[in-house]
């Protein structure tokens, strides 16, 4: 992910979604921003969808920022952090989320916000994805090349597990096995979560600086998004390459929506979110291209409705230094909404 805001900056500028409701959304192939809800200004990262409690969290900055998915209604102060990354719900009524700036993860009550737990982690955690296999949360520490895993229901951390490189986006089969990218060694590392040691590498050809991670339990396929502007589709079961793609730029996620077979993947330099359709022999294509806004790089869906949604302000490149996080326009920030038309 910093690769990415390094490359909007020079250039002057989760995990899948849950399981399908059992009412599942229309199996269209045709998207379209439908909706903008505005939020408190600031840079933000990655976000995740409760489909039990119906709601959304988002990374922010010094906080988390909450969503009611029913009434739309945000919560600008849902709770405090420091450079957040991400949020992600827990059982009991929890959120997990993690801390850059103080190298911990912390854990909150979802009704009110207040902190239960702070756990400590390796340097500068970044995602975190639930394991159903385990319960056990795995931490990605972007800079510390290790993942730490917490446990769920004691809120405590029975450890880490050395990986190397710059860990990115993660994504779980829940069947004890766990793929994530490595960003600066164009690798998919696989964990065996029951016996938490890495099992085996995967070389992405092609791909440079993956981000975005997402699992098909059908076609038992994982898709990354690769900072040059493609997507690489790999055989779970031995890392074998099943299909190259080319997408949009600066992209820093992905999404598998297992009810209409699509892959997601939002591309926030070209202000775009790319739809790969898996066909029913196995292939994949880029079916189509939405128009986003630039900045809207990482995104979410809510299992119950399909509704994607992308965190994104506007830039002020006029007033910002060239090779640095360009300075956001005040007032700008919004989470926008794409839903099948």
């Amino acid at each position: 992910m910093r690769q990415v805001m390094t490359l909007i900056a020079v250039t002057l500028v989760l995990i899948s979604a849950g399981p399908a409701s059992a009412a599942p959304h229309p199996a269209a192939t045709s998207f379209a921003v439908t909706d903008s809800i505005a939020g408190p200004d600031g840079y933000w990262d990655l976000l995740a969808v409760d489909a039990k409690a119906r709601r959304l969290y988002v990374g922010h900055g010094d906080r988390v920022v909450s969503m009611d998915l029913t009434t739309g209604k945000l919560n600008p102060k849902f709770a405090a952090g420091q450079h957040v990354h991400a949020a992600i719900p827990l059982p009991h009524n929890r959120v997990l989320a993690t801390n850059g700036g103080s190298n911990t993860a912390t854990v909150f009550d979802a009704g009110t916000g207040k902190v239960i737990a702070d756990i400590p982690t390796g340097a500068d955690p970044d995602n975190a994805i639930l394991d159903p296999a385990t319960g056990m949360v795995l931490v990605m520490d972007h800079e510390g090349g290790d993942i730490t895993f917490i446990d769920a229901e004691k809120l405590s951390s029975p450890g880490r597990v050395a990986v190397g490189g710059e860990l990115e986006q993660g994504a779980a089969t829940g069947h004890g096995k766990v793929f994530v990218n490595i960003e600066d060694q164009s690798r998919v590392a696989v964990i065996d979560t029951v016996a938490r040691k890495v099992s085996a590498y995967y070389k992405i050809p092609g791909c440079k600086g993956p981000t975005g991670l997402a699992f098909d339990p059908k076609t038992d396929l994982i898709l990354t998004a690769c900072d040059n502007e493609t997507a690489v589709a790999l055989h779970a079961s031995n890392g074998s390459v099943a299909a190259t793609l080319k997408i949009g730029k600066g992209p820093d996620g992905a999404i598998f929506d297992p009810v209409r077979n699509l892959f997601f993947v939002p591309c926030g330099r070209d202000g775009v979110l790319e739809i790969i359709a898996v066909k029913s022999d196995g292939t994949l294509d880029v079916v189509e291209t939405v128009k986003t806004a630039v900045g809207a790089r990482t995104a979410t869906m809510d299992p119950a409705t399909g509704k994607i949604y992308l965190p994104t302000a506007d830039f002020d490149f006029k007033n910002s230094a060239p090779g640095q996080r360009p300075k956001l326009v005040p007032g700008s920030f919004r989470i926008l909404v794409v839903s099948a038309k």
